[in-house]
């Protein structure tokens, strides 16, 4: 579910016009039902909105629109597999912990990164797994390190090594919307029904672009 943070680049030290507008989608890691909104923000060098972000302080205040997106569990009794990259993880951890404390299946989770100094969120997801016997966590890196002895390559092409029985198990799926897109097609290609398969991209729009 994506909470949409307004920043300004005059407030952010950015060039541009004083108190021009910009909107950016985040979304909460919160719980569902804890009236919280909890947000992991990656700052980027020269991120409007992500720099503007880092630089709060408490006391401070920021505008949130309306909240949407298509990210949430919809049948804690069926299997489901998380697919995700980059910061499309932060959907997916508030989902993985409600699954594996009400759901009734088993939970894989896919995330897919550069290398191993970008992989968020992976002590929590080590000790989720620890915890859990019906979560299962995959990393799998792009550019991986000499120590790394986990699965390489893109993680929409992994899926099959881990996975059996597709069509008997929900998606939820967000990242770069090639990721997206092409996980997509292949989940279409194992015979996936388009209801089991959940998507967000960076942008809706572009995801829809790329799949047209």
């Amino acid at each position: 579910m994506n909470q949409k943070a307004k920043a300004t680049k005059g407030e952010s030290g950015e060039d541009g016009d004083e108190d021009e507008e910009v909107v950016r989608p985040y979304t909460s890691t919160a719980l569902p039902g804890t009236r919280k909104i909890t947000l992991a923000i990656k700052r980027y060098p020269g991120g409007v909105a992500s720099t503007w972000m880092h630089e709060r302080t408490p006391g401070d205040t920021i505008d949130i629109e309306e909240l949407d997106g298509n990210l949430s569990l919809r049948n804690l009794d069926s299997d489901v597999a998380f697919v995700s990259t980059g910061t499309g993880i932060t959907p997916m951890m508030a989902m993985v912990k409600q699954y594996v404390e009400e759901g009734t299946g088993q939970a894989t989770f896919f995330f897919g990164e550069k290398d191993q100094q970008h992989i968020f969120y992976r002590e929590t997801l080590d000790q989720l797994e620890a915890q859990h016997e019906n979560l299962e966590v995959v990393y799998v890196l792009s550019e991986a390190d000499d120590d790394w002895s986990g699965p390489e390559g893109h993680v929409q092409d992994l899926l099959d090594d881990y996975l059996d029985d597709f069509g008997d198990r929900d998606f939820y799926i967000c990242g770069v919307p090639e990721m997206v897109v092409e996980t997509q097609e292949y989940l279409g290609d194992q015979g996936v029904d388009d209801e089991q398969v959940y998507v967000e991209g960076w942008e809706g729009d572009e995801v829809s672009d790329e799949s047209e």
